[in-house]
């Protein structure tokens, strides 16, 4: 029996960019018998739906608040609900596991890092650290960013992205001996029509036991249709 994991997931209201909610996400996977989900909204770098001017402290009640509902939902329809981050840089994204919202509020100072700081601080204090579509291009995406030497593996396959971005991601994960990864990149629930992600052997516990599991190439990528959109 497989076990899957959706990795890469955006939910309203934190992602600004996201068009469904938490219930109705969260409904839709487990509907597809999936195991869990990591909860990976935009963080405060990114494209987040928040008063940039409120305290970090504020910041952070609020990013956390899409997870915090999602864990409640997860308990009442059976579906795990983890969470994680997706951190920003000017259009080159990074998913995090493994930090949880006590770490984020004791550390306000990653707020003035360059990133590549902040990703070896993660990286120095447990988190797995993936590098989010590294060769999707935007209208708003000056350039093409890789960071090799700041991240574990790269998200070689994204439901979202290109089959060209997604072949290149794998040739750059490859070249450098990175963790190969995927996610569907979520943003609009049910409504969404490729999905990927993680499956295992055995369900995930904690957030933890998912870091240490990727580590060791325990993860196998899927890919899927979205069977209510399929036809």
């Amino acid at each position: 029996m497989s076990y899957l994991y959706e990795t890469h997931l955006h939910t309203a209201p934190v992602s600004k960019c996201a068009r469904a909610g938490v219930r109705e996400t969260l409904e839709f996977y487990q509907s597809l018998g999936y195991a869990g989900v990591f909860l990976t909204n935009h963080f405060l770098d990114g494209n987040i739906n928040v008063d940039r001017s409120l305290p970090y402290e504020e910041r952070i009640d609020f990013y956390f608040s899409d997870y915090e509902e999602g864990v409640e939902i997860g308990k009442e329809i059976g579906l795990s609900v983890f969470g994680g981050v997706e951190l920003a840089y000017r259009g080159t994204d990074f998913l995090v596991y493994g930090l949880d919202k006590a770490w984020f509020l004791a550390h306000p100072e990653i707020e003035g890092m360059k990133k590549s700081e902040e990703l070896a601080l993660m990286m120095n204090e447990g988190a797995l650290v993936i590098h989010a579509h590294p060769f999707r291009e935007a209208s708003y995406i000056d350039h093409i960013r890789l960071f090799p030497r700041a991240v574990h593996g790269v998200e070689i396959w994204n439901s979202s992205r290109s089959d060209f971005c997604n072949e290149m991601a794998k040739q750059y994960a490859e070249s450098y001996a990175l963790l190969p990864f995927a996610g569907s990149d979520n943003h609009a629930g049910k409504a969404h029509g490729k999905l990927a992600g993680l499956q295992f052997e055995a369900p995930i516990a904690d957030v933890a036991d998912f870091v240490v599991r990727v580590k060791n190439g325990e993860g196998k990528i899927f890919k899927m249709q979205n069977p209510l959109l399929d036809g």
